[in-house]
């Protein structure tokens, strides 16, 4: 008995590591436990939809429920530092737009900067901005607009949603490379801008595909000019600024996704499979589809060449337009 015993013994002493190194992976997978989405913009915006369309697809792939939070304010920085804050654990991301590249030559009296302090994961797409006034308004099309421009400097307005916008900061663009001068009426966010838009109080306005094709498509608003490379389904009697001679008028909205700088790599690439394979799912590519969204996916070193290009992008144009920083 005494042998057997023993042997028993031995038996159970080489299963207990054994036994262990199995379990040990069941509770170092990751994600184990809910995830938070940061949205660093008000319900209701692109920004806010795509978060929550993306959200529902990882909380399918991952069995865990993704918790969207918007934390909106001072174009983005609010929810964007949150998210740098945070653990740099997996389990808070962040739905970034054109603010992540702009906003560090916008705002330079911050403890924090999106080129160092975040870890880009995956590249959504991107949309074209559309230039749209009032139905009524006298400009029936972007020639005529650029004409008058540059016959009365400085007395034409264009709306935004803020001082470093993307709608602002397309306007700036457009602006050098039309030789124009607009007055710049800035607003505290985007719908009292539309809603001044679409009653000509001011004359002009950029705004993504979501906010202007229900516009257009009720005759609230004109559409004069998308900087996309082709015409959209939604309005295919638009001209795109390639179409009349501005081919360096490109100052589309992106989207993408990023975690505290310090998240470790395989963290990354679990999101960032999550995220390339949503974008392959029919009901997601319907949404983005009807968004006139350009997909783009890709790896995490794609996504961080295309935002650091971007970065120096739009500091030239920061600068150039004489933009102040705050």
């Amino acid at each position: 008995m005494k042998p057997r015993l023993g042997h028993m013994l031995a038996s159970v002493a080489l299963a207990i590591p054994l036994m262990a190194g199995v379990a040990a992976p069941a509770h170092s997978a990751y994600p184990d436990k809910p995830l938070t989405l940061v949205v660093p913009f008000p319900p209701g915006g692109a920004v806010d939809t795509l978060g929550r369309l993306f959200a529902d697809s990882i909380s399918k792939q991952t069995g865990q429920s993704v918790i969207v939070e918007n934390k909106a304010g001072a174009n983005g920085n609010i929810g964007t530092e949150a998210v740098v804050r945070a653990p740099a654990d997996g389990y808070t991301l962040l739905i970034a737009a054109n603010g992540m590249a702009t906003n560090p030559s916008l705002y330079t009296n911050r403890s924090f900067n999106e080129v160092d302090d975040l870890k880009r994961v995956a590249y959504l797409g991107y949309a074209p901005l559309i230039l749209v006034v009032a139905y009524d308004s006298p400009f029936k099309s972007f020639n005529q607009l650029i004409s008058e421009a540059k016959s009365k400097p400085g007395t034409i307005s264009f709306a935004t949603s803020g001082v470093g916008s993307a709608p602002h900061l397309a306007t700036e663009l457009l602006q050098i490379k039309t030789g124009t001068k607009l007055m710049h009426v800035p607003y505290k966010g985007g719908s009292p801008a539309k809603l001044d838009l679409v009653t000509g109080r001011v004359s002009l306005m950029f705004l993504n595909p979501l906010e202007a094709v229900p516009q257009v498509q009720a005759k609230k608003l004109r559409a004069l000019v998308v900087d996309s490379p082709q015409r959209l389904p939604q309005l295919p009697d638009v001209p795109t600024a390639q179409e009349l001679g501005y081919d360096g008028l490109q100052a589309r909205v992106w989207w993408g996704f990023a975690v505290p700088a310090g998240t470790q790599d395989e963290v990354v690439n679990v999101l960032n499979k999550c995220i390339n394979t949503a974008l392959q799912d029919p009901q997601v590519k319907e949404k983005l589809d009807q968004m006139a969204v350009t997909t783009v996916g890709g790896s995490p070193q794609d996504f961080e060449k295309f935002y650091r290009d971007q970065v120096a992008t739009w500091a030239t144009v920061v600068k150039t337009a004489g933009i102040s920083p705050q």
